[in-house]
């Protein structure tokens, strides 16, 4: 569902998918908009607190000719995939991993957190791969927050999650000229964010944020307009995801919701390597 917001801005509110424990909103790809640079996909998960015995469980299945960009605000979860990888993510951590060729994973909640309840949010991302890599060979890399860059601007303080942004670059490795961050906005914090790539977007995460005078609520991405800054804040706070790059060219895609509940059956015998 879209709608305008100004006469250069877009509004893409989200489709919600209730799987029975928690909601998953999706944002891209909708009608109006399919991509925002190279990031084809956006989905938005909780928060949700998990009661024990109900957990996060997506079973194994492939990937082919893209890249997945996990990001916690709270909870774990338990990544593992057929090139062996096995790997725990917590909040302010990157798992990034290059389908590339062709790869199978999976992501759950951890043995150790099965039995209690837990917190869950975040926000799980598909970005196109260019032509040249979209045949390349699969690579898992996970990045410790402390890893991870800040940048300032205006006072506000930014995660850079992947890309370069503000004459700051990411360790993690992509494949196209993007910026991906996270913020939390105090209560009458505002910023000049410059035009950094041809496509731009915000999306709120919590709260109420002004953008160029008008009032976006959580849950929704503002397709940027083509200015060279929009001002960007909050009155009474808020957590935002800015997502820009440049387009990679037109790619078909199936995005299908992937998250379901654990069955009667034992887990051990659907996992890659035991």
């Amino acid at each position: 569902m879209t709608y305008t917001l100004s006469k250069q801005s877009t509004l893409i509110k989200p489709v919600i998918k209730d799987i029975g424990d928690f909601e998953v909103r999706r944002l891209l790809p909708s009608t109006a908009r399919r991509s925002v640079g190279p990031f084809v996909f956006w989905d938005h998960f909780g928060p949700v607190t998990l009661p024990s015995g109900r957990n996060m469980d997506v079973r194994p299945h492939p990937h082919i000719g893209l890249a997945t960009v996990t990001w916690l605000f709270e909870g774990e979860i338990l990544h593992r995939d057929t090139l062996g990888s096995v790997q725990n993510i917590k909040p302010g951590a990157v798992n990034w991993m290059t389908a590339g060729r062709g790869i199978v994973h999976s992501e759950r909640t951890p043995d150790e957190l099965r039995n209690q309840s837990n917190q869950l949010h975040g926000l799980q991302i598909w970005l196109g791969l260019p032509e040249e890599h979209e045949e390349a060979e699969p690579e898992f890399h996970h990045y410790p927050a402390s890893s991870l860059p800040s940048v300032k601007l205006d006072g506000v303080n930014l995660d850079l999650i992947a890309g370069s942004a503000l004459g700051a670059e990411s360790p993690v490795r992509v494949f196209s000229p993007l910026c991906y961050l996270a913020s939390k906005l105090d209560p009458g914090q505002f910023m000049d964010w410059p035009r950094q790539y041809a496509e731009q977007a915000i999306y709120i995460v919590e709260g109420s944020v002004d953008i160029d005078g008008s009032a976006v609520s959580s849950y929704n991405m503002s397709v940027l307009p083509d200015t060279e800054s929009v001002r960007i804040g909050s009155r009474d706070g808020a957590r935002i995801a800015i997502l820009a790059g440049e387009p990679i060219g037109r790619r078909v895609s199936l995005v299908e919701f992937r998250f379901e509940q654990p069955r009667a059956a034992s887990r051990s015998s659907e996992d890659m390597g035991g």
